[in-house]
């Protein structure tokens, strides 16, 4: 789960959103966000799209190639795993994009082997206005600072949350939130076990909204989940 001081890079360049914070009492109801169009999962096999697929829905959604295959491939993944979870990829491909423009926050970029880099980092949270204050949970080790916590990667795990749902996607051995492939699977598999049924509102509400408690960031992402639904 998740907060920012703001929740949407879109908002506020300077203000990454941060997942893994409990922020929702669970004595409260949550409010609730339509959820987006789903858009079919696409042909392929074995947890990987179609190359054709990729390329032509690269082009009418301008998502990057290597982020779009990570957002499908998860999908498909937990489809097979999780089926009554209902996730689908534009779900996946609507936080990315608030949260880091598919993994190119700060002018990084996707690698051949899938990593951004410079690695995404965010804000130190320190307790400062609109933060919450984690102390430091993992030496530095993900995200550099021994004292504060940061979130990382394209989709903005704080470390004690990466190393529950971490996952080495792209099989090379290690989990690393920089890689748009671990990084994708660990955020569906986190989404479902929050929201349970994607496919209607309450689920759907429920994920994002554990994922970064803003009903403004829950409605944007809709919205852009939906955006690139209808494109293709």
């Amino acid at each position: 789960m998740k907060l920012s001081r703001y929740g949407l890079a879109a908002l506020a360049a300077s203000a990454i959103a941060v997942t893994g914070l409990v922020v929702i009492s669970r004595d409260a109801t949550p409010p609730r966000v339509d959820h987006p169009r789903a858009a079919a999962q696409p042909p392929g096999s074995d947890g990987q799209p179609d190359r054709s697929w990729v390329s032509s829905t690269s082009k009418a959604t301008a998502i990057e190639k290597r982020a779009l295959a990570a957002y499908a491939g998860a999908a498909m993944r937990v489809e097979k795993d999780n089926p009554e979870c209902r996730l689908a990829w534009n779900t996946l491909a609507g936080i990315a994009a608030a949260e880091s423009n598919h993994g190119a926050f700060g002018g990084a970029k996707i690698g051949k082997d899938g990593v951004s880099r410079p690695a995404i980092i965010g804000v130190p949270l320190d307790g400062s206005a609109g933060l919450h204050a984690i102390h430091d949970t993992d030496g530095g080790k993900l995200d550099g600072d021994k004292t504060w916590d940061r979130a990382v990667g394209p989709f903005q795990f704080i470390p004690a949350t990466w190393n529950r749902w971490g996952i080495d996607a792209d099989g090379d051995g290690e989990k690393n939130p920089q890689s748009i492939e671990d990084a994708a699977l660990a955020a569906g598999r986190y989404l479902c076990h929050s929201g349970g049924d994607l496919g209607e509102s309450r689920g759907w509400s429920d994920a994002v909204l554990t994922y970064n408690q803003s009903v403004a960031y829950a409605m944007k992402v809709a919205r852009t989940a939906t955006d690139y639904a209808d494109a293709i």
